[in-house]
């Protein structure tokens, strides 16, 4: 009878682990052993469980803010810390590896005007794609360097921001110097395999990129700032392909690039907008406020504006126009659902723009194939 009752009690306290196909319970002693020193209960495997639990359901409460809108996790566990060297991973994670969404914001710009710049009928240059598409991920990788040495007092006391690497000690500001010279020296090698009328546009979109982390400090307009910065790619590639400029094809591209990063920077700045009110710094979402939307959607509308007559232009044919046409749509669903006051929805809608250039320079590639 002794040994029913204990045998029911085992099963009992049984727990199964929600991350392990293993299952931790108490264990007892055999019947025969059964004394009050003897009889002891295991409560490592639970405690183990238990602490997982309790780890989920901080996060759970993590991912809420005071409001009850969605804020985005302090930390994410990502190839870097999966694959990378421990060494390596600060450095990694300074460049934004671990985030794509910047480097393919930066390089769509480079890929729409490398395309159209190809002859009718004719596939864009791939060597000139693959080139301009890792000079997107050191270029990035090196303003996002930047940004975080010069904002490294005030990433301290953003949330978001707080542990980035030279924010939180991780990297010093010696150590983020030397990375980026590290980042800049590989972007001069891609550099130097263009002509040398690129060379020099491209060069001088460094004073763009060294001065970008200073704007928000000084007017309310640093997304436009940021505009012009991230779409210079946009003159830069087809001075790659042609070894000049056509200012009624590629001012009207830059344009739209300029409008398009007002969008989506706007709504990504929206994340930010409280602890920017405390630290002092600028942003298109506080100048906007409650007007963003209309705001964002006259930016908007000069967007697709400026791409259609860049397109209309370079002469390019009727498939350009309908996928022109999907973009708009993206954007407006962009635009008329986001939740400003929603971190991970402004988060959300902010990634989404990896689409909206994609649908761009698919139109830009079948409209000069059948051109």
């Amino acid at each position: 009878m002794a040994w029913f009752r204990v045998a029911r009690a085992s099963r009992r306290l049984q727990r199964p682990s929600l991350f392990s196909s293993s299952v931790s319970y108490y264990r007892c002693t055999p019947v025969s052993d059964l004394s009050r020193d003897n009889l002891k209960l295991d409560w490592g495997g639970y405690k183990s469980v238990a602490h997982i639990s309790t780890s989920v359901r901080e996060s759970s409460k993590n991912e809420e803010d005071k409001d009850g809108g969605s804020r985005l996790p302090k930390t994410e566990v990502s190839w870097i810390d999966l694959y990378l060297p421990k060494q390596a991973r600060p450095y990694a994670r300074l460049a934004r590896l671990d985030k794509p969404i910047g480097t393919w914001l930066l390089a769509w710009p480079c890929m729409w005007s490398i395309t159209l710049a190809a002859s009718p009928g004719h596939l864009p240059d791939f060597k000139m794609l693959l080139l301009f598409g890792c000079g997107a991920l050191l270029l990035r990788g090196a303003g996002c360097t930047v940004n975080d040495l010069l904002d490294r007092d005030i990433d301290t006391m953003v949330e978001r921001t707080k542990l980035r690497p030279v924010a939180s000690g991780l990297l010093s500001p010696f150590q983020g110097l030397c990375f980026l010279g590290f980042q800049l020296l590989l972007g001069l090698g891609i550099l130097l395999q263009l002509n040398n009328y690129s060379r020099i546009l491209g060069a001088s979109s460094l004073l763009l990129v060294f001065s970008y982390p200073l704007m928000k400090r000084l007017t309310f307009w640093p997304q436009a700032y940021l505009g012009l910065t991230f779409n210079w790619g946009a003159l830069l590639g087809w001075a790659a392909v042609k070894g000049s400029l056509d200012p009624t094809i590629v001012f009207p591209l830059y344009i739209s690039g300029v409008c398009w990063t007002l969008v989506y920077d706007t709504i990504y700045a929206h994340q930010d907008k409280e602890d920017d009110l405390k630290v002092g710094v600028k942003s298109t979402a506080l100048r906007f406020g409650d007007s963003t939307k209309q705001w964002i959607t006259g930016f908007g509308i000069a967007c697709i504006s400026s791409l259609a007559l860049g397109g209309f232009n370079a002469e390019i044919g009727w498939p350009y126009y309908a996928f022109l046409a999907a973009g708009s749509g993206q954007l407006a669903w962009q635009i008329w659902t986001v939740d400003l006051s929603s971190r991970a929805d402004c988060n959300r809608k902010f990634v989404s723009n990896k689409w909206f250039g994609a649908i761009i320079f698919s139109g830009i590639l079948f409209g000069r194939l059948l051109s």
